[in-house]
């Protein structure tokens, strides 16, 4: 069971125990235990820019949430500030039961975290690189080998567990990092365009395995994607970033069934944003993608 976030009043515990309904921020409860991602009037200001505009959000456990939008949409900075990579400008965020501004290393210990950027060291071999993510994470030593095994196994990497990372494909290198975030069995999976640069058969074959994630572990996973189909086919709800705001909520056939009866997700985003989702974005942007990409294959 996850810890009680200790720095809020103890009122709330003893309101839990007691059966009352638990104080609400926004319109999200803080409290839920089925809630493991919470956000209430969310902000990050980067000087007059606002990336993420009083974002309210909740995601539970066991469900794929994907952040659909274009790069610039505020979608990693979201994500960066609910890894605690980079502090709010105001508004609050709670992940596994932890307020992320107070409790930062709480919510590190309880998530997992695949940056769009390759993360894997290609100078080590895939069980290598499993094995420095084991010691990172402080798992003990009597645990590491079997845990290290059953995460090869389960990303379909064991026959290639000692061959260098640098000769991996792009599809293995996604599938040994999704390994190395779910190593210490958090509870909740952050992943940002965890796919882009991959050829359909890598993409599908990531999506297998987090899908399997969800139904056999009840992980809770967060997804930013500016990737249609990838949303339609992978993710239970979705939210629509435009502007550092989420302007639309729902599962896929929900956002579509507003629209029209043949709708596409790229009819919603056209509908709400005026435009068609692409991966455009700032200089910066287009060459991190371009790197990643390249890096891949």
């Amino acid at each position: 069971m996850l810890e009680p976030v200790r720095s809020e009043p103890e009122r709330y515990t003893s309101a839990l125990a007691g059966g009352v309904k638990p104080p609400r921020v926004g319109n999200v409860s803080r409290m839920d235990p089925d809630v493991v991602i919470a956000t209430a009037a969310l902000t990050r200001r980067f000087d007059a820019l606002v990336a993420v505009d009083r974002l309210d959000l909740e995601v539970r456990q066991g469900v794929i949430f994907g952040l659909l939008g274009p790069n610039g949409a505020g979608k990693t900075t979201t994500i960066k500030m609910l890894t605690t990579l980079l502090p709010p400008t105001s508004g609050s965020a709670w992940v596994a039961g932890f307020e992320v501004a107070a409790r930062p290393r709480d919510v590190r210990r309880r998530i997992g975290y695949v940056p769009q950027l390759v993360s894997a060291d290609g100078g080590l071999t895939g069980r290598e690189n499993l094995s420095l993510s084991a010691k990172l994470y402080r798992i003990p030593r009597a645990e590491r080998r079997e845990r290290i095994g059953a995460a090869l196994d389960f990303m379909g990497l064991a026959p290639a567990a000692d061959q260098l990372v640098r000769t991996y494909s792009g599809g293995m290198i996604r599938r040994l990092e999704l390994a190395q975030a779910m190593l210490h069995q958090p509870s909740v999976l952050f992943l940002d365009e965890p796919t882009v640069g991959l050829d359909p058969l890598a993409r599908r074959a990531v999506w297998e395995r987090l899908e399997e994630l969800r139904s056999r572990r009840g992980t809770a996973i967060l997804i930013t994607t500016h990737d249609m189909e990838e949303a339609d086919a992978l993710c239970d709800e979705l939210g629509i970033m435009h502007q550092g705001r989420v302007a639309a909520l729902g599962t896929p056939e929900e956002l579509k069934g507003r629209i029209g009866p043949e709708a596409t997700l790229d009819d919603v985003f056209a509908q709400i944003a005026g435009g068609t989702i692409e991966a455009g974005g700032s200089y910066r942007d287009v060459r991190r993608t371009r790197s990643t990409a390249r890096r891949l294959n």
